[in-house]
Parts: C-alpha cells; sequence; structure tokens
C-alpha cells in the first residue's frame, strides 16, 4: 500500500537521506516487532501538543503493517494513551504513554505507574513559570508534568533551569525532549516498556526494531539491540545507539508500506 501524497509538507525525502547511518531493511526478520515512537516519526512536529492531528493514510499504513505482522506493532511514546489513540484513531491496539508510565498490552490490559505526589508540585511550578511567557505551555498528564517552548524558544534556558531544580528537589525524573522537558514519576522509559512487550503475545521471540527521533528514544534503540534487535534514527544525524536512519515522517511511512508489502 502506497501513500498518494506525504504526511509532512513539501516533497517526501529518500528513505536512504540520512547519510551516516544506512536504512533500514524493507525485508526484515521474520518474526519482527515494530515499535514506533509517535512525534517525529509517525507525525510530524507541531507548534502545540493539540495540533498533531489524525491523518488518513498513517491511520491505513498502521493498521496494514500492523496485520501482516499479526499484530507485532506498538506506539511508544512520551504522550498519554489517550492521546496516542486520538492521533492514531486506535490503529495500534498496544501502546505505551509517558515514557513507560502507561502500557496497554495486546489483549487490552492497561498497565499503570502510581504518579509520584510531587508531579503536582511540578505542575504548580511550570503553570507559575508559563503565566508570565507567551508560547510557553503545560502539559499535565497525571503521572508527568510537560513544560512546552516550542512557541517560545528564548525561555529554553530558563525553562531548562527550573526543570532541573525541581528534578533536585523532588526526585522525580527529568527528561528533555525537542524543546520540551518533562518531570516524571521515576521508574520507567521507552526502554522498559519495549522490554515488557516483548515478554508478551505476540511479541515474545520476534526481533525488536524501535523507531524513534528524540534522546528519548534512545532507551528503546538499546533495548530493542540488548534483544537482538535494533534502532532507527529519525532525523538529523547525531550520536546514536541506533544503527540505521531515516529522514523524516515521510521516509517513515515510505519504508512501513515498504515493511507491509514484502512481509
Amino acid at each position: 500500500m502506497r501513500t498518494s501524497h506525504p504526511i509532512t509538507d513539501g516533497a517526501s525525502a529518500p528513505v536512504e537521506a540520512v547519510s551516516h547511518l544506512p536504512p533500514p531493511p524493507a525485508r526484515l526478520p521474520r518474526p519482527t516487532a515494530l515499535f514506533l515512537d509517535m512525534d517525529g516519526v509517525l507525525a510530524p512536529l507541531a507548534d502545540t501538543p493539540d495540533a498533531v492531528v489524525p491523518h488518513p493514510e498513517r491511520t491505513a499504513t498502521l493498521r496494514a503493517v500492523a496485520d501482516r505482522l499479526r499484530g507485532r506493532v506498538a506506539i511508544i511514546s512520551g504522550r498519554t494513551i489517550a492521546e496516542i489513540d486520538r492521533i492514531a484513531e486506535a490503529s495500534a491496539a498496544s501502546a505505551s504513554g509517558v515514557h513507560g508510565l502507561e502500557r496497554r498490552g495486546a489483549d487490552g490490559s492497561l498497565h499503570r505507574a502510581e504518579a509520584a505526589p510531587a508531579v503536582r508540585d511540578a505542575v504548580a511550578a511550570f503553570e507559575s513559570f508559563a503565566r508570565t511567557r507567551p508560547g510557553v505551555i503545560v502539559e499535565d498528564k497525571a503521572v508527568s508534568a510537560g513544560l512546552h517552548y516550542r512557541g517560545a524558544p528564548a525561555e529554553a534556558e530558563a525553562a531548562l533551569a527550573l526543570a532541573g531544580r525541581l528534578a533536585g528537589e523532588t526526585g522525580l525524573s527529568l527528561q528533555t525532549g525537542n524543546l520540551v522537558v518533562e518531570l516524571k514519576t521515576p521508574g520507567t522509559s521507552k526502554g522498559t516498556a519495549l522490554t515488557a512487550f516483548m515478554q508478551e503475545p505476540p511479541f515474545a521471540g520476534a526481533v525488536p526494531v524501535m523507531l524513534g527521533d528524540d534522546l528519548t528514544d534512545e532507551d528503546g534503540f538499546r533495548a530493542a539491540e540488548a534483544l537482538g534487535g535494533f534502532g532507527v534514527l529519525v532525523g538529523p544525524p547525531r550520536q546514536t545507539a541506533a544503527r540505521h536512519g531515516l529522514a523524516d515522517v515521510d521516509a517513515v511511512l515510505a519504508w512501513l508500506n515498504a515493511v507491509e508489502e514484502s512481509a
């Protein structure tokens, strides 16, 4: 199934466009399990979290790949599972949200960590920070607090300083991303989510392949490698544990279509 037009603006980049890493093969080991980040991988980055919306071709591709791989596809994101389902239109039965703090198995079972009480303090501090800084957005995920400054990049240094101080005071885990910083209940990561999926049907015994773009995805790359698979870095070249690379969201969708056709 080929997409008729790109999901991002502009021309679709070739699959091999990331020069420092070879593209992942379309014909993957059998059986393979795919683990996919959302923002910057399946969906283009946007100024605000709510600005990322469903896309029919993305949804169709995810459903086709999941069907061809017999359900061995999971979305692992910093977003909540509710947000994953909204954007992906519930096309992935298996999903993990908030960096592993939420996880839904293929059988529909839900696993949620208990929120650290200090998350409420972090939300309050972030809201106080954002109140006088137009363009800064606070995201309350119950088990974590996110501070987005894509709309106010000049506030990056101050946002990171605040988050670092709060992490030291509260014991919350600090996670930095693409123009966002997050304080989360400690104990999980995208790597722990991937590892947990790999212990359950239908993923158990498969070769894990993790696609991600951000520093938070490095835990997933390392977990996939440890279990006999590999990571795929999406976006500009940087130091990474991934062994393969794809240029952007359009290249990811083109590659997923090639995987579906060759599986």
